[in-house]
């Protein structure tokens, strides 16, 4: 019941779950008429010694009932049982049919011990726990003095599918959600779809245990590979995140046996996303339930899982090449691709997206257009906005306030930003057009060193060159990164830039000395981990597509190993008169009110450019309460705040003359 039915086919099921009815409504009148007639005890060992007897195809296994006694392997005496009790949902006659055969007005129900007297080829297996009918809770027993006498019910999911009417078990919902089949897949996700599809194409066993794995950094693409390799066996795709998977060992096998029910009942595979499980605790439960449900299982994770109970065969789905990349993009602007074909080009050199996020940035762009034209910036624009979800969950993004005109440095330190600058605008020319990437596949990152004392422009500097190459600034505080628990700094880090490559974002870890200090000698366990550390950081920074800044405020503690790595390195010095004069100069907005300022008798005051904003910023709030412009006795109340914060005292030298 998973593909298209026949117009007439519900009519059909219909009739034939009627002509079920029938014939067990026959045998318990039959009863209560033998029952009348012939008082004496019923002879039970007769009914209990009965074989059980597998079902047989009678030529119409395209109805409800009849597909699910072959796939549940209901014996004739258990289908009579189910439909049994379906029958009390569906005919309202059953009820005083069950009365009569049981010679008691007030059981109004069927039981078991109605069904083994009444019902032909009676077996007392079909009682047990792990007989189909209980096993896979097809039906429900409830509660009375014996088993035989309690009451008989039928799970609601299986009354609807006898009825032909498919639907999730309300039970799994919440936990399991249906994935829609893709859109048209990249060459290189359609062969592994045919890996898969030819793996579950061979024998049904092999569908029922194997399990597949899909490994690698591209979440989306795989969900896209499993739906299409589902879709072309005719499977429906459900999915669970692994997180979700309840740790209680009952718990998690009730949701297998359900999981395993509904699989059969609507013609489904599972897919369990393992995407985001970090930590043995959290992986061991998934683990569990992966190696014990059955039927087609499809595993998506980064890293492949570590199993011995079940067989596995692992695929490995990377990212699209830029050529796919072109291609998609192309195919999702239909007809504005020709006009945006040059555009395409530095939107496929910048951002690495998933097919899924390009047909996404795509239909944005397109539903959002005026009189048909879509520019460079909306579609840049765009891309951004898909490359942002998964690393707003991890860093601060910062929004650049601050162009080359606010930057107070040195020549030589503004050429270098500049020249970071062209790397990563260049780096899709240099690396594959002129072949530098096909000749060596290390030390293709972009990453910096940007050293100084605290609010000497760091930050600023990485604000100024994610408005000149318009990208995403996003800080990563590595103080909180970095964890005493062995490994999980790894994780962060692997978190954070496995988020950040989709947009190839700036990213700026800020407090480098947290991490990476002089790497010691390894005298005991910390100082080898620490180390692994570092090196896991460095090879990441080196394979990573986008700009990777680190700021450190004392750069004496880097190694020399470590800066050998770092492409730029950036010294900030602390500003001289000229240039405090300068950022004094430039601090106050055009519209901020202020009064007989004098720069050069603030140039003297001996603090960096980041107490200079907190004192100007103060200053103008001081100003703004009074109901004045900002004038020198309100900077110089301001100073006195920032020095007091700072643990040190205004000199004469710095504010002789201001009064």
């Amino acid at each position: 019941m998973t593909g298209p039915l026949p117009h007439d086919w519900h009519e059909l099921n219909k009739h034939h779950l009627l002509e079920a009815l029938s014939r067990v409504r026959h045998a318990l009148q039959s009863h209560a008429a033998l029952s009348q007639s012939e008082p004496e005890a019923i002879d039970w060992a007769g009914s209990l010694l009965n074989t059980h007897n597998e079902a047989t195809g009678d030529g119409r296994e395209t109805y409800a009932l009849d597909r699910l006694c072959e796939a549940f392997a209901l014996s004739p005496f258990e289908r009579d049982v189910l439909v049994l009790c379906a029958g009390m949902e569906l005919d309202s006659a059953f009820a005083s049919h069950c009365a009569a055969a049981q010679d008691d007005p007030l059981r109004v129900y069927p039981t078991f011990g109605l069904a083994l007297a009444a019902l032909p080829g009676a077996h007392w297996s079909a009682l047990v726990p792990t007989a189909p009918l209980r096993f896979w809770r097809l039906i429900e027993v409830g509660t009375g003095e014996t088993l035989t006498t309690s009451k008989l019910s039928i799970d609601e999911r299986i009354l609807h599918y006898l009825a032909g009417v498919p639907y999730l078990d309300d039970r799994l919902r919440g936990l399991v959600e249906q994935v829609r089949e893709p859109g048209e897949l990249p060459p290189s996700h359609r062969a592994v779809v045919q890996k898969i599809t030819g793996l579950w194409s061979r024998t049904s066993e092999e569908l029922n245990q194997s399990r597949i794995e899909l490994c690698g950094t591209e979440h989306a693409g795989k969900r896209d590979i499993a739906a299409a390799a589902c879709a072309t066996l005719g499977l429906r795709l459900h999915a669970i995140r692994a997180v979700d998977v309840p740790t209680s060992a009952s718990e998690r096998e009730a949701l297998g046996r359900l999981w395993e029910r509904e699989a059969v009942l609507g013609g489904s595979a599972l897919l369990v996303d393992c995407e985001d499980l970090e930590g043995t605790e959290n992986i061991r439960p998934a683990l569990s339930f992966i190696e014990t449900t059955g039927g087609p299982v499809i595993v998506t994770g980064r890293e492949p899982l570590h199993s011995r109970q079940r067989p596995s065969i692992r695929l490995h789905v990377g990212r699209m090449d830029s050529a796919e990349q072109r291609s998609l993009w192309r195919r999702s602007l239909g007809p504005l691709a020709p006009e945006l074909n040059g555009r395409v080009e530095a939107l496929v050199a910048q951002f690495d997206l998933s097919p899924t996020s390009i047909r996404a940035a795509c239909a944005e762009v397109l539903g959002s257009q005026e009189g048909g034209i879509v520019t460079e910036a909306t579609l840049w624009e765009a891309c951004r906005a898909q490359a942002r979800p998964r690393l707003d969950n991890l860093a601060q993004r910062l929004e650049p306030a601050a162009g080359w005109e606010d930057l107070v440095l040195p020549d030589s330190q503004r050429q270098v930003l500049r020249d970071i600058a062209a790397h990563v605008r260049q780096r899709t020319r240099v690396y594959e057009l002129w072949g530098f990437a096909a000749r060596s596949s290390r030390g293709l990152g972009i990453s910096a060193l940007f050293a100084g004392d605290s609010g000497t422009g760091k930050t600023m500097a990485a604000e100024v060159l994610a408005d000149e190459l318009r990208l995403d600034l996003y800080r990563v505080d590595l103080s909180s990164v970095v964890s005493k628990y062995i490994g999980e700094t790894e994780r962060n880090l692997r978190r954070v830039f496995d988020a950040a490559e989709e947009g190839g974002t700036i990213l700026l870890f800020d407090e480098a000395d947290a991490l990476f200090g002089k790497r010691s000698e390894v005298k005991d366990s910390h100082d080898r981990y620490a180390n692994i550390e570092v090196s896991y950081l460095l090879q990441r920074m080196e394979a990573y597509r986008g700009l990777a800044i680190l700021t450190s405020n004392m750069r004496k503690a880097l190694d020399s190993a470590f800066l050998r790595r770092i492409r730029f390195a950036v010294q900030f010095p602390f500003p001289d008169a000229a240039q405090r004069a300068e950022i004094w100069r430039r601090i106050f907005p055009s519209d901020t009110p202020v009064e007989d300022l004098d720069v050069e008798k603030l140039a003297r005051l001996n603090v960096a450019g980041g107490n200079i904003r907190n004192i100007a910023l103060n200053a103008a709030f001081l100003a703004a309460d009074a109901d004045k412009p900002v004038r020198m006795t309100h900077l110089l109340r301001a100073a006195r705040g920032e020095y007091a914060k700072l643990e040190k005292s205004l000199t004469d030298a710095e504010i002789g003359g201001w009064t």
